[in-house]
């Protein structure tokens, strides 16, 4: 039977990407933060970060170093603005990339936006045993991807890149 690893332990850091929000306009990273908390997971790290290439990738390297972090999740930048430069920042650090996740996403996006779910680039993928998911901005998608796609799974993806 294939392992399920339900009972893993998850240990969070958020990110999110914007060059406009304050704790206190960040809902797409206070709904993520609610979420992990309901399902009783731990965050050991929020912030909020420009749309800086080379910031971004310090924090992901920093956290995927950091044993106490072995998931996170990033919130905007992933689409398709000038200013948008998550994906093209993050996707290279990446060891393995989970393109079902960004297939999936997009398919349940369709769904309830019709077809510009198609300007989504949401990904995750995973490096140094640490899960990542790059997710879009907006609380509707931050609200789809926690509670359809990370809530029911994040365990079982952290326990798969921790197995022997």
């Amino acid at each position: 039977m294939h392992p399920t690893h339900n009972e893993h332990a998850i240990s969070a850091a958020i990110l999110t990407v914007s060059d406009t929000r304050t704790e206190k306009t960040d809902s797409s990273g206070l709904y993520i933060h609610e979420a992990l908390s309901a399902a009783s997971f731990s965050i050991q790290a929020y912030l909020i970060e420009k749309d800086e290439p080379l910031r971004l990738i310090e924090h992901i390297k920093k956290w995927c170093q950091n044993p106490s972090i072995n998931t996170i999740i990033v919130t905007g930048g992933s689409g398709f603005s000038p200013r948008d430069q998550s994906f093209e920042a993050l996707t290279p650090l990446f060891e393995k990339e989970m393109t079902g996740f960004g297939e999936l996403f997009r398919s349940l996006s369709y769904d309830a936006i019709g077809p510009k779910a198609m300007f989504s680039r949401a990904t995750a993928g995973c490096r140094q045993q640490t899960a990542i998911y790059l997710i879009p901005g907006s609380k509707n998608a931050v609200t789809l991807a926690m509670k359809q796609l990370i809530i029911p799974t994040v365990q079982h993806f952290v326990g798969e890149l921790n197995r022997p």
